[in-house]
């Protein structure tokens, strides 16, 4: 839960409170106010965004690469855009993005049927070379010395060298050029042997087939399925070198779209290699010259290591964070520069919710929407799905079949026969229990309650508030349960004088004692010895039990009569004499005061609460006039509030309830009239947690603001801690 001064609420605060909207495509609803989100990055103000690129975080099951099919398939749906999907993941030996590539009228790429020619000629020469450098790095990172280099562009330049096995024979058998065929062939050797893996090795099939060729450039959505190959192996880097380098000098080059998408599903694996990543960086940097977004989908931040890779990351101007752990949720917060709100809502979010951020300053938390089309084509959890359906019907299955009684579990079994009579003829005694509902051991005639001896022992320990407030604690408590007028609760009064006492407060002790006179309490009755007595105080213990009536031939006992009159007239009239003065020294402490009130006079009061397991804030701002305060309760954003209301001592309430359309309820609030304007405001505030529900009655606390800026728990006096 973040606090913050109200002064600085504004800044911190998400844009989307304010009128913030941006152009595009729908993608889902605000779970802050329920506003719909929109956007498409390339139709959004370069002052606002200045890059399109998009970055999609999130947990296993988090929805955030549903969020993201959905946002590829609306743009060419809406906007004509066109797409590259680098898909290295799926289902049944199928990438997840084919049935939404298929109903859009694309072609799914699947490694091995398909074999990419990285020596076409329709590549530049310098991208070839480039290309070759970054395969021969994918498989032998050690290979490229400067004499390989050398030997690399010698080879290229032969005739042969259009496609990747009559490269390897230009390096294993190459022309004299400037330097001598053996030297060539020399220097060459490494990368001969590198480049084989992709011709008679384990990864033969990408690059070297016979009909060798590029992908077209005209469709609106094209899948590379890499889920056939080793996640961990160098296949996947080399072929994305080779995506790379034909979506930026072939595709974007002869694309008529208005804007193109490259999705790097499972970046992690493509980011992580020395041989892609500077391809992926080059790309993010051009891309608003090239008119390209790349959107980049992965699990986590720690997958991409502390390297460079990180800083990849940093070039996206958009990003989405689906569900992710505290740990994760703080590294992603510190590295796009997220509010804390925003970073502690992170790991609470459910599928389909994410924080987004657009350009430096907007965040939200959107819930993406989807109709029933978009749902069946972006689902990647169809296992699980028929897992959980098939257990279904077999549980259905299940309760709907007896179980068959067997002859031996429920029949009657030869091994068994005249148990009864062999148990019946042991003799052996058998108790007989009676139970008539009453207890069996005899219950203690009196319970000492300990409470006054607890109060009496703070005061003696120099804690005089808490004494003070244990007290009243215990006299409402005896109020509640016996009376204002009973013995238990008139106890506390000579409790109270005592406390006073030990606090170097006799005035308060001496008006205390005279109440009880006046209440016609025997003096006896409260003079009883102190804390330090071995003698049980009967002021501190409960009511004994009625003494049993006598019987007749008992002899009545015969009680001296006391004439206790003049005692009691004595104390009253000492309690009077007691009582005045105490009434003009509270007089002068009352004006002494409101001095000092006014001295410390803020105008604002606030208090920091927790109710029903909500966070809230109670906050109190009188006006410059001093004629009103305005008093509100909120809950900022903590999920588990559903309901908050404020009711006032004049009969003013206000309170708000959380919709569907939003996470958050509102902030009532209540205006009252101010008469005295140094006098405290008293309010009752009530809040409805996570299984609140309609009907309820919610927790409630009441909290006594001052203007002073100090807040107390009006039932115990206690100092409730700021808001501030």
């Amino acid at each position: 839960m973040i606090r913050l001064p109200s002064n600085h609420a504004a800044i911190t605060a998400p844009l989307v409170a304010s009128s913030t909207a941006f152009p595009g495509i729908p993608i889902g609803r605000s779970l802050l106010d329920g506003r719909p989100f929109r956007l498409s990055p390339v139709l959004t103000d370069a002052a606002v965004l200045p890059s399109t690129n998009s970055l999609a975080l999130g947990g296993l099951g988090s929805g955030k690469s549903t969020t993201a099919k959905a946002r590829i398939r609306r743009e060419v749906l809406h906007h004509a855009h066109q797409a590259v999907i680098i898909d290295s993941f799926g289902e049944d030996d199928a990438g997840e993005w084919a049935p939404l590539v298929r109903s859009l009228g694309g072609h799914v790429i699947e490694a091995g049927a398909f074999t990419l020619n990285p020596c076409s000629p329709m590549f530049p020469p310098e991208v070839r070379e480039q290309l070759i450098r970054s395969l021969i790095a994918a498989v032998e990172p050690g290979a490229l010395t400067h004499q390989a280099a050398h030997a690399l562009q010698h080879a290229l330049n032969h005739p042969k060298a259009t496609s990747l096995n009559g490269l390897v024979d230009a390096l294993v058998r190459p022309e004299d050029g400037r330097w001598p065929s053996a030297k060539l062939t020399e220097w060459g050797e490494g990368a001969a042997i590198a480049l084989s893996r992709y011709t008679e090795g384990s990864l033969r099939g990408l690059f070297d087939g016979q009909n060798a060729s590029l992908p077209e450039t005209d469709l609106p959505i094209l899948s590379f399925d890499f889920t056939g190959l080793d996640r961990n192996g160098p296949a996947i880097p080399s072929l994305m070198a080779a995506v790379s380098c034909w979506a930026e000098h072939v595709w974007l080059r002869q694309s008529t779209a208005v804007h193109r998408h490259l999705v790097l599903e499972e970046a992690w694996q493509i980011l992580l290699s020395p041989a892609t990543s500077e391809l992926i960086q080059r790309q993010l940097k051009n891309s608003r010259k090239a008119g390209l977004s790349l959107d980049v989908v992965m699990h986590t931040l720690s997958d991409l290591g502390d390297g460079k890779a990180q800083d990849l990351a940093r070039l996206c101007e958009i990003a989405h964070v689906g569900r992710l752990n505290p740990e994760e949720a703080a590294i992603v917060g510190a590295l796009l520069g997220l509010p804390v709100w925003a970073v502690e809502q992170i790991p609470t979010l459910e599928p389909g919710q994410a924080v987004w951020k657009v350009g430096p300053d907007y965040v939200d938390i959107i819930e993406t929407v989807l109709s029933d089309e978009e749902a069946e084509l972006t689902d990647t959890s169809s296992r699980r799905r028929k897992a959980q359906q098939a257990l279904a019907v077999e549980t259905v299955q299940d309760a709907n079949q007896e179980p068959a009684a067997t002859e031996t579990e429920f029949g009657v079994d030869s091994d068994y026969d005249g148990y009864s009579e062999n148990l019946a003829d042991t003799g052996a005694p058998v108790e007989q229990h009676t139970d008539d509902g009453a207890w069996d051991w005899e219950m203690p005639p009196n319970v000492i309650d300990t409470r006054h001896q607890d109060v009496l022992h703070a005061a003696m320990e120099g804690r005089c508030s808490e004494a003070a407030q244990m007290a009243a604690i215990g006299e409402r408590e005896d109020i509640n349960t016996h009376g204002i007028n009973s013995d238990q609760a008139i106890s506390w009064l000579e409790t109270r004088a005592q406390v006073a006492e030990l606090c170097d407060n006799p005035d308060q002790a001496a008006q205390l004692r005279a109440t009880v006179a006046r209440m016609g309490k025997d003096v006896e009755w409260w003079r009883q010895p102190t804390i330090g007595d071995t003698a049980t105080a009967a002021w501190h213990s409960a009511p004994q039990p009625p003494t049993p009536a006598p019987t007749p031939d008992a002899d009545a006992p015969v009680r001296p009569r006391r004439r206790t009159w003049p005692y009691i007239a004595a104390i009253a009239t000492l309690g009077l004499v007691g009582a005045c003065v105490a009434q003009n020294s509270q007089d002068q402490q009352h004006a002494q005061q409101r001095q000092e009130k006014a001295a410390a006079y803020k105008g604002r009061s606030g208090a920091a609460v927790r109710i029903d397991g909500v966070d809230a804030d109670v906050v109190a701002h009188w006006s410059t006039d001093r004629e009103r305060v305005v008093v509100e309760l909120r809950s900022y954003f903590d999920r588990n509030a559903k309901f908050l209301r404020i009711d006032a001592s004049s009969g003013q309430s206000a309170q708000s309830t959380r919709g569907e359309d939003r996470w958050f309820p509102k902030t009532p609030e209540v205006a009252l009239p101010v008469k005295d304007p140094l006098a405290d405001v008293t309010v009752r505030i009530a809040v409805g947690g996570k299984r609140w529900k309609e009907g309820m009655k919610p927790y409630s606390r009441t909290v006594r603001l001052t203007p002073t800026g100090i807040a107390y728990d009006s039932e115990t006096g206690e100092k409730l801690p700021s808001d501030l």
